[in-house]
């Protein structure tokens, strides 16, 4: 597979025929191909309990459940110690179970989720051309329930979710998992899209496969993680494969 070392879509000759050098491509799921406004999705939450979730009420929010997902991501605590803990102060408050408001919290993001711009686009131009599958740091209770209502399912040979392989993005065994599900294709032939250049890029790097980041905010890429392409939406990354 060609790659551009300077991560942009200038040259087009390099990307010429790129499609012909994959048989699968793997993507995340939240903020590569849908929309995950926790927000709303708190706000929905609270109001079935009688609380108004303010923009302050979700910055103390994300002030604990964002370092919880770096403990995730780097195998110190589980999908179920982060699922509880986060809401561990509302459940006191409320005098309800963290358990039962991280279940109310994944119905209301499903109620409310919505592909991204592109995205049924760009999976209807792969299909029959390449395979397709999932590989996400979210959680089962949401994933399959969101593909199913945003009319996406279909499209896809694999789901692979870390709270089922016990290993998040980006540890090897969750990328090991995927490929012995997809029948363990050749690692070059297999293009990791994703948003999040510390789980999904890093991670596949790591596995060995070709990789891009959907880079909305234009932001630098981490010390260390250079992956092989960038664009700033779908209907590029579609641009991009030549499709």
């Amino acid at each position: 597979m060609p790659h551009n070392p300077h991560n942009s879509l200038a040259v087009k000759e390099e990307s010429e025929n790129m499609l012909n050098n994959l048989d699968w491509v793997l993507f995340d799921a939240d903020e590569t191909l849908f929309h995950f406004d926790a927000f709303a999705g708190l706000q929905r939450l609270f109001q079935g309990y009688g609380i108004t979730f303010t923009r302050d009420d979700f910055e103390d929010y994300q002030a604990i459940n964002q370092p919880l997902w770096v403990e995730y991501q780097n195998g110190t605590i589980s999908a179920l110690q982060l699922q509880q803990q986060r809401f561990e102060g509302w459940a006191a408050r409320l005098n309800v179970s963290a358990a039962q408001l991280n279940s109310d919290y994944l119905a209301a993001m499903a109620e409310i989720c919505t592909p991204l711009p592109g995205a049924p686009e760009l999976l209807n131009a792969l299909r029959g051309r390449v395979k397709l599958g999932i590989i996400t740091n979210g959680f089962t209770a949401l994933q399959q329930v969101r593909l199913e209502r945003t009319g996406l399912a279909g499209y896809f040979d694999v789901l692979v979710i870390s709270e089922q392989v016990g290993q998040a993005k980006p540890h090897p065994a969750i990328f090991d998992e995927a490929l012995r599900l997809m029948g363990n294709p050749a690692r070059e032939r297999v293009l990791m899209v994703g948003d999040n250049p510390d789980s999904d890029m890093l991670g596949g790097i790591n596995a060995g496969m070709p990789t891009c980041w959907l880079n909305v905010s234009g932001r630098a890429a981490p010390e260390g993680i250079r992956p092989d392409w960038q664009v700033s939406s779908l209907p590029q990354l579609q641009r991009l494969l030549e499709i």
